[in-house]
């Protein structure tokens, strides 16, 4: 490692402007960017629903940078902490922190600071809810989830997918510096969604996770068995995206969309469960990906639906 990190300081002296780019992409990478970019997907439409319509661009905008801002400052300070797991998992073999690229010194004060612009930002930009629930999210992302939950309960993902949920609110906040029954029922859908989103993928690196003692259900559980929760979690987040229907600007589209796309998820989740329940590992990445595009559509359905002129 030492030799490594010695080639990469001599390379870095030699090719300044490289090292400058290759340094701003290890924080990036810091934040988690594919987490973060899933996250935004349910701000706007929870804005533009809040609205009615189309909120002030400067809000969106200012929202969504602050909404980036919390959640890359919740995924460094998840890097911080996990970086013991990380160097034993193939999958995050890369990590900054696992190949000495940032400081452990340096990933923490960039989580620090990064963490405290957000709510600085978003108190100024748009409303101070909408900055407590960004303290809200972060604090429960990293204190709940990964300092408390993810190694020591089966049940992390579940109580500890809360912290996903936030941008939800966050958004609803910013427009309004409220929470009506709509955000929480979009809430509720995130929150039911997140175990079998992210259950699959804990299946498919039973390996890796175990390797790094991480108790998933994916590894202390048969996949029958996890097959079968997934498909459970599955038909309840399709079942409480109905419950939107009496929102003001949501129409025929949306309950068109969240049926047919809901009919999908399902349909995935019980194709990995029959396979489970033959003794096969079937495709879960599948159904990982599938849950991505179940989200993004129904998300893109809520931000539609309010500016139709129906």
């Amino acid at each position: 490692m030492s030799t490594e990190i010695s080639a990469q300081t001599q390379s870095a002296a030699q090719h300044p402007r490289r090292s400058f780019w290759r340094t701003v992409n290890n924080y990036v990478a810091l934040t988690k960017p594919r987490v973060m970019e899933l996250l935004l997907v349910v701000t706007v439409p929870a804005m533009i629903l809040a609205q009615g319509g189309l909120p002030n661009l400067w809000l969106v905008l200012a929202t969504l940078l602050g909404g980036a801002m919390s959640a890359g400052s919740a995924g460094a300070f998840n890097c911080y902490l996990d970086r013991d797991m990380d160097r034993k998992m193939k999958r995050t073999k890369n990590r900054p922190l696992v190949t000495g690229e940032i400081s452990d010194r340096n990933a923490l004060v960039f989580a620090w600071v990064l963490g405290a612009l957000s709510v600085v930002w978003l108190y100024f930009t748009t409303t101070w809810l909408a900055a407590a629930l960004s303290v809200g999210a972060i604090f429960f992302y990293v204190v709940i989830y990964t300092m408390l939950l993810k190694r020591h309960s089966e049940q992390n993902i579940i109580w500890g997918g809360i912290a996903g949920c936030f941008p939800v609110l966050i958004g609803w906040a910013a427009v309004t510096n409220s929470l009506d029954w709509p955000a929480w029922v979009f809430f509720l859908i995130i929150f039911l969604w997140t175990p079998p989103h992210y259950w699959p993928l804990s299946m498919r690196y039973r390996d890796d996770y175990a390797a790094a003692g991480v108790p998933m259900l994916g590894v202390v559980r048969g996949r029958a068995t996890v097959g079968l929760q997934i498909i459970l979690y599955a038909w309840a987040t399709v079942a409480s995206s109905l419950l939107l229907l009496p929102a003001p600007g949501i129409s025929w589209l949306y309950l068109v969309v969240a049926v047919v796309s809901g009919g999908y998820f399902i349909i995935q989740a019980h194709r990995l469960y029959g396979n489970a329940i033959r003794g096969q590992e079937g495709k879960p990445m599948l159904v990982f990906h599938g849950s991505i595009t179940y989200l993004s559509v129904l998300s893109l359905a809520i931000a539609i639906d309010p500016l139709l002129p129906f």
